[in-house]
């Protein structure tokens, strides 16, 4: 296995804590972004911190200069307008740059592609997020469209509810539609993490879920 070093933004997040340790553990080094990084108490060799957030155009070329690829599990942080479209295209500019290619994202359930046949569930999800949320929600369709017109080889994981645990079940990815409720996040740092030298999933929108045993 080659010894990639990895952007990682949104590291600090619920879902993100279980994907840096799970790179970690594998001897990956990373590069992290963190606003605040005076909270930041992981000591480990394998990291490397850059202060700033996913807005800051100099804080992510500064990120992503040195890397081989970028993983992203961004939050919306509370009381800012939407932040992912913004993110993505400070991103893909400075993946552009740097010349690298591979990037990893998650976003959630609501983001469609033309390739979906969502079932009822998920499609009362999305409307229920367009209805509640519909800044955000209008804002992460709004990344994939950016994602699709750059040159990138992306991929965009989509997500139901992330529970917190360190348990594995029986997961499944899938392009046109989300058969289960929600995601460990063990098994989705794992999903992410098998994605650095997996092609099947590039440029494409899998959802990911725990079937139910």
């Amino acid at each position: 296995m080659k010894t990639y070093k990895i952007a990682i933004i949104g590291g600090t997040g619920k879902s993100g804590q279980y994907l840096v340790q799970n790179l970690l553990e594998k001897g990956y080094s990373l590069k992290l972004l963190l606003k605040h990084p005076e909270n930041f108490t992981l000591q480990n060799p394998l990291i490397e911190v850059v202060k700033g957030d996913a807005r800051d155009e100099v804080a992510i070329h500064t990120l992503i200069e040195g890397t081989d690829l970028v993983i992203s599990t961004l939050g919306q942080p509370k009381g800012e307008k939407a932040i992912f479209s913004d993110a993505a295209k400070n991103i893909i500019s400075a993946m552009n740059h740097h010349g690298i290619r591979r990037y990893i994202v998650t976003t959630g359930l609501s983001v469609n592609t033309p390739f979906d046949h969502k079932n009822e569930n998920v499609k009362m999800a999305t409307d229920w997020m367009y209805q509640n949320y519909p800044e955000t929600t209008a804002d992460k369709q709004r990344e994939y469209e950016f994602l699709l017109d750059s040159n990138l080889d992306w991929t965009l994981v989509r997500l139901p509810l992330i529970h917190l645990t360190q348990d594995n079940f029986l997961t499944e990815a899938n392009l046109t539609d989300c058969k289960g409720e929600g995601i460990s996040a063990a098994d989705l740092a794992e999903f992410l993490v098998s994605q650095i030298e997996d092609s099947e999933y590039i440029r494409e929108s899998p959802f990911l879920y725990n079937l139910k045993e």
